[in-house]
């Protein structure tokens, strides 16, 4: 779809903002690693909380969720919405320890945890396989929705968005580091909000929808509108409902919403200027990730059900996409193409904005790993900080380089979303636990590890290609959480426990409170309640049901004024 140039002025505008940003916050990036990798360590909760959602608002994010709701429902979000509990566990129990223990990233938790050589094994192993590999991997979803949009809106070739798009991104990565990051963050998810808003508006406004009375009304969506999966329809409620809330939340490691914090998330919680920052940090990304934000990408994939009822109606308006990446999830890129002239370049730029937010934090925290706990630990531990610096923003290009190319693999984000899953299921018990269970020793993490990646490479790749019955993912998950938690346990048993002077100064350094405990997991009870209190009321209202809608109102007000006292 051709641009005019008040759609270019927007676009070209933010390049060069952002790149100021870069400029403006690189003297102070360059000084030390700490500064490059967390910003001083002395960021607010407000400002660290919406980096941390807007990271979360990435390019392939609201493809995602038109995925889900073309192919689910508006009920089939509870595959990501029932990582909530595991957001606010992480607010009211994990937050405070993981500022208390001031490490640099949240991988030097394994030496000040276990100690020895197993431990710093592990610290090494875990920084490429994630810092690397899986980083590159959730990266490459990120850069595959920027291909989508850029082929459907800027009639890009996949290799011309990768280029385009990844360049500006780099660069202000590599000069600002964190600090660039999260002022730059700020701006992005302001507009990328404000993107969404329009293209919901825009959406409705369809001849083919009729205004929101008309998406309501209109029987072809007469299954997708619900919150809750039909219960009488076991094949849909197991996999949409009972297992994410029943299984998924405690024991999945997933980007964004890991048990017990980590990744990003523990990067912008070692961030904050103190504890309380890292709480409010946390609590605001889980209120803002859960609560605001998915309203305007559920009506936009509503309202594409009835302009593009399947994927022959969308290969039919975009004949040069590659019919490779043509799925349910270019439905939502296909959608903007409707919005005016102006207004569209807005709305272009918001989803730029999403895309250079996800991967400038991803290049900042998968350099921090490589950087810090390989490099530093390994290769050159007297390395000054002025050099960390240098290596932090070769890696941050390389991780760049790799993630492109890996984009023009895949096919869709709700696949990727699944193979993430599946190789981070069984892990997130043991996170859970090992704050507070002494027994959890370094092989258990590293039994944890192998066992549930070669799990997920089985049923990828192996369990069918050797003639048995594919299963569903929901049964993939199951038993890859039940053969992982059971190794792992197993291998705690087995294997010698931590030594005792260790664990003393890990206890005494993070200063956990297990008489706490009782009190936080009100506090997630709470918080959930709140925040689920709050999407399910806005669907309410924006459905018309007004009694609903005040009953969950008043939920939302009750539960927040308790927390507060909590």
């Amino acid at each position: 779809m051709a641009l005019n140039t008040a759609d270019w002025i927007w676009i070209v505008g933010f390049f060069v903002l952002w790149l100021a940003i870069g400029l403006c916050t690189s003297r102070n990036a360059g000084s030390n690693s700490e500064e490059f990798f967390l910003s001083g360590r002395n960021m607010p909760w407000w400002l660290l909380g919406i980096s941390m959602v807007a990271t979360t608002f990435s390019t392939d994010t609201p493809n995602l969720v038109t995925d889900i709701v073309r192919k689910n429902g508006v009920s089939g979000n509870w595959v990501w919405w029932a990582f909530l509990l595991t957001g606010m566990l992480t607010v009211f129990v994990y937050a405070r320890l993981w500022r208390r223990s001031e490490v640099l990233t949240d991988l030097e938790f394994y030496e000040i945890r276990y100690g020895g050589k197993a431990a710093a094994f592990l610290r090494g192993f875990r920084a490429v396989y994630l810092g690397l590999f899986f980083n590159v991997m959730i990266m490459a979803t990120v850069t595959l929705a920027a291909i989508k949009i850029g082929g459907v809106l800027l009639n890009l070739s996949p290799l011309q968005t990768i280029l385009i798009a990844s360049a500006v991104t780099a660069t202000y990565s590599m000069l600002g580091g964190l600090r660039g990051v999260i002022l730059a963050d700020f701006i992005q998810f302001s507009v990328a909000m404000l993107g969404a808003f329009a293209a919901a508006w825009y959406a409705l406004d369809h001849p083919a929808v009729g205004g929101l009375q008309g998406l309501l009304n209109n029987p072809v969506l007469s299954g997708k509108l619900g919150f809750l999966p039909d219960f009488n329809d076991w094949s849909t409620l197991v996999p949409v409902l009972l297992i994410p809330l029943a299984v998924q939340w405690w024991s999945v490691w997933y980007p964004g919403a890991e048990p017990g914090g980590g990744g990003y998330i523990a990067q912008r919680m070692l961030a904050a200027k103190d504890e309380k920052n890292a709480m409010g940090a946390a609590l605001l990304f889980n209120a803002a990730h859960y609560g605001l934000r998915p309203w305007p990408w559920i009506l936009v994939a509503l309202c594409s059900i009835l302009v593009f009822p399947d994927l022959e109606a969308l290969q039919a308006a975009f004949p040069h996409v590659d019919k490779s990446v043509l799925g349910d999830d270019l439905a939502y890129p296909a959608m903007l193409t409707f919005l005016p002239h102006g207004l569209l370049g807005m709305v272009v730029a918001s989803l730029i904005a999403a895309f250079m937010s996800t991967i400038s934090t991803h290049l900042n925290w998968g350099s921090s790993y490589l950087v810090n706990d390989v490099y530093r630990r390994f290769f050159k531990p007297d390395a000054t900080g002025a050099h960390l610096v240098k290596v932090g923003r070769f890696s941050t290009l390389i991780l760049m380089l790799l993630a492109g190319l890996l984009a023009l693999a895949l096919s869709n984000a709700l696949q990727a979303f699944q193979i993430l899953l599946q190789i981070g299921a069984g892990t997130g018990l043991l996170f859970i636990l090992r704050w507070f269970w002494r027994r959890i020793n370094a092989a258990s993490e590293i039994a944890a590890m192998v066992i549930s990646f070669l799990v997920a490479v089985y049923f990828q790749w192996v369990h069918t290609a050797i003639g048995l019955e594919p299963l569903e993912g929901w049964q993939q998950l199951l038993i890859g959480v039940a053969v992982t938690t059971a190794g792992w346990v197993a291998v705690t048993f087995m294997t010698p426990p931590t030594d005792e002077a260790v664990l003393k100064m890990f206890e005494d350094r993070i200063r956990a409170d297990k008489a706490s405990i009782p009190r936080g997991i009100l506090g997630m009870l709470l918080g959930c309640a709140a925040i689920y209190g709050l999407l399910f009321s806005t669907g309410f209202w924006i459905y018309g049901r007004t009694g609903p809608a005040l009953v969950l109102s008043a939920v939302t007000v009750i539960a927040a004024l308790a927390l507060s006292r909590v």
